[in-house]
């Protein structure tokens, strides 16, 4: 994850080099997630792989006992029948609300994380733990600055969960006889296609939230000349659509150099 951060915000330390693609023709790329781990080695050394992961074990723990509660909670409803749509929707929404729950309630852990990641661009150290990031934000930006971008991401989670289910519902519906042998397995690899599907459509959100949760903080990597500062998430994701970045940090490997791109490189910034 901090890699893909570090990508999403558009932090390319390293040149591009020429190599092939999955066709075999050559093409630039820009450096991939090993080489991109042994650029912050280089300079952190293999302990700053692991910024921000005590919020973000915060935000898993916090996360996991919510998002069981509120499950316990409806799931004392009465089920449709299973295997049919009502009972997909019904399943689906308890879902839902579950994580969106769960989502709501540890975001400011998430914040606190990426803007631990982030710090890396501008070698800052503002935000250096829990409890002293707590402070920073309450102090610098009030209770709103706790859930800055999550608007964007619970969008992203609540469509990529209804596309997944959907889609799997369908397929194992009307695509799949009961019939065939190892229905199970073919199921089951159905869902984690459509897991991946609905992941890959509604990445775009994933994206913008991460950026608006770092946007003008105070930090190098959220502030101009380096970065825009966006009002809204709207307006974040205009800008994206038209530069054509809304899928900026979606894969770390065979990274192509976008046609016409150009990245200023500062190494004294690190050394």
């Amino acid at each position: 994850m901090y890699i893909k951060v570090l990508v999403q915000v558009g932090h390319e330390p390293l040149p591009p080099t020429l190599g092939r693609n999955l066709l075999g023709r050559q093409v630039y790329q820009l450096p991939g997630l090993f080489a991109y781990a042994k650029h912050i080695i280089k300079i952190d050394g293999k302990a700053g792989l692991f910024k921000g992961l005590g919020p973000r074990l915060c935000a898993g723990t916090i996360g996991t006992v919510v998002h069981s509660k509120i499950a316990q909670i409806l799931g004392g409803q009465q089920k449709a029948l299973d295997g049919s749509l009502p009972h997909v929707v019904n399943e689906t929404t308890k879902e839902m609300i579950a994580r969106s729950f769960a989502t709501v309630v540890t975001h400011p852990f998430h914040v606190i994380t990426l803007r631990c990641m982030v710090q890396f661009i501008g070698r800052e150290a503002k935000y250096s733990g829990v409890f002293d990031s707590i402070i920073t934000i309450y102090r610098e930006e009030g209770m709103l600055g706790f859930f800055a971008g999550l608007i964007p991401r619970l969008l992203g989670d609540v469509f990529a969960l209804w596309i997944c289910n959907l889609m799997a519902h369908f397929i194992n519906t009307y695509a799949i006889d009961d019939s065939m042998s190892h229905t199970g397995e073919i199921k089951n690899c159905s869902q984690a296609v459509t897991g991946f599907l609905a992941s890959m459509l509604t990445y775009p959100f994933v994206l913008v939230s991460n950026l608006m949760a770092v946007n003008n903080c105070g930090l190098t990597g959220g502030l101009p000349p380096y970065a825009s500062v966006y009002p809204t998430w709207v307006h974040c994701w205009k800008h994206l659509s038209r530069e054509g970045n809304m899928s900026r940090g979606n894969s770390l490997f065979f990274r192509k150099l976008p046609a016409g791109k150009t990245y200023a490189i500062d190494y004294k910034r690190f050394y």
